[in-house]
């Protein structure tokens, strides 16, 4: 399944796709998303009421429809089709060909923040409705929500968020980081590690991709290339260890058609398991002691200066640059208050006392 809107995947293949499977060989099927059918399909109430009230407004109907599309839109719709295929029993394995690392980072995350963010205003907002919508119906031109809009956005939010949540959150899910033997790339694909773990997302594997071959590191011109790529991936493997590490060579053209991935393929994963899960990356875990507890979360990378750790009645509050993220806190945790909070091997580590100390600085 292809969750860019260039349609990359399509072009990869040599095929044209559709939101309908259709079969490239033989176990295996290809298709893109289609978020306006998926959105209409599942939200039209939603949709069409957002429509209504920009065509109100003077925005002419084409343009509304356009509009209407909520942001985020694309991405929910790309989930709720990779849940879809993933509960019907009909695959073994559902591939999700994913945009550059930042709308990627939205398509993963936003079920975790709309399901903690929106559930309350969807809540004022239908007991405002329910209130002063028969009032406001006789006194206020624009067209008022009605009640099955609210339903449909009330199915959204706690129903179908609730389950792509536990389909991400899923042992059986797992992000694989894509990287090129270069700083910058290792950078950002090292913030992107820090992201998926705020949000607790699986990561067993990195791709150190367009490695050069050795026929070409005997060429003078690339003995640099080739030392300098020999420093990358040892230190892609230090950073993203215990995350298996796998090479992928470049090839002498582009790797397109369904024979060439599945050579391409069988040069990345050898006699591994595609399918397996090839590393054991590091989950969040609770610790309790006679004197309080703690909190430890893996997030490698991060600069403290960025971090901001509070607690909220009885959650966790992890803020990461603009990423925030809340952890429910154990019924052991109940009493006990932060204590301090410091980074230890690429760790976050919040320890809890008993009342009455106060909140220590990031070390």
């Amino acid at each position: 399944m292809s969750a860019d809107a260039a349609h990359s995947l399509g072009d990869v293949l040599g095929e044209r796709l559709s939101a309908i499977p259709r079969t490239i060989a033989p176990n295996f099927d290809a298709l893109e998303v289609d978020a306006r059918h998926v959105v209409e399909s599942h939200w039209g109430r939603v949709r069409g009421y957002l429509v209504e009230l920009l065509r109100h407004q003077g925005i002419e109907e084409v343009v509304a429809e356009e509009l209407a599309l909520l942001p985020g839109a694309e991405e929910l719709a790309t989930l709720v089709c990779v849940e879809e295929w993933a509960a019907s029993g009909r695959y073994d394995l559902v591939v999700v060909d994913c945009a550059p690392t930042g709308s990627t980072l939205r398509l993963v995350t936003l079920p975790e923040v709309a399901h903690s963010s929106l559930r309350w205003l969807l809540r004022i907002q239908r007991a405002a409705a329910s209130v002063a919508g028969p009032i406001a119906s006789g006194l206020v031109g624009a067209p008022l929500p009605a009640a099955s809009v609210f339903a449909e956005a009330d199915r959204l939010f706690y129903k179908t968020l609730h389950r792509l949540r536990a389909r991400l959150l899923s042992r059986e899910t797992s992000v694989r980081l894509v990287v090129t033997p270069e700083s910058m790339v290792i950078d950002e694909a090292r913030r992107s590690l820090t992201d998926l773990n705020l949000f607790q997302l699986s990561s067993d594997a990195v791709v150190m991709n367009r490695m050069l071959p050795e026929e070409a590191l005997r060429e003078p011109f690339f003995e640099q290339w080739g030392r300098t790529q020999v420093d990358r991936l040892r230190e892609v493997e230090e950073i993203f260890s215990p995350m298996a590490c796998l090479v992928a060579p470049l090839q002498r053209d582009e790797v397109r058609g369904f024979e060439a991935l599945a050579a391409h393929g069988e040069l990345l994963f050898g006699e591994q398991d595609p399918m397996g899960r090839l590393g054991e990356p590091v989950r969040l875990r609770f610790e309790r002691d006679e004197e309080g507890g703690s909190v430890r979360l893996p997030l490698p990378g991060v600069d403290p200066s960025e971090l901001e750790v509070a607690r909220v009645e009885d959650e966790l509050v992890v803020g990461v640059a603009s990423r925030r993220r809340k952890i429910a806190l154990p019924a052991g945790f109940a009493r006990l208050e932060i204590e301090q909070v410091s980074i230890r091997n690429d760790q976050l580590v919040v320890r809890f006392g008993e009342p009455g100390i106060l909140d220590g600085p990031v070390e």
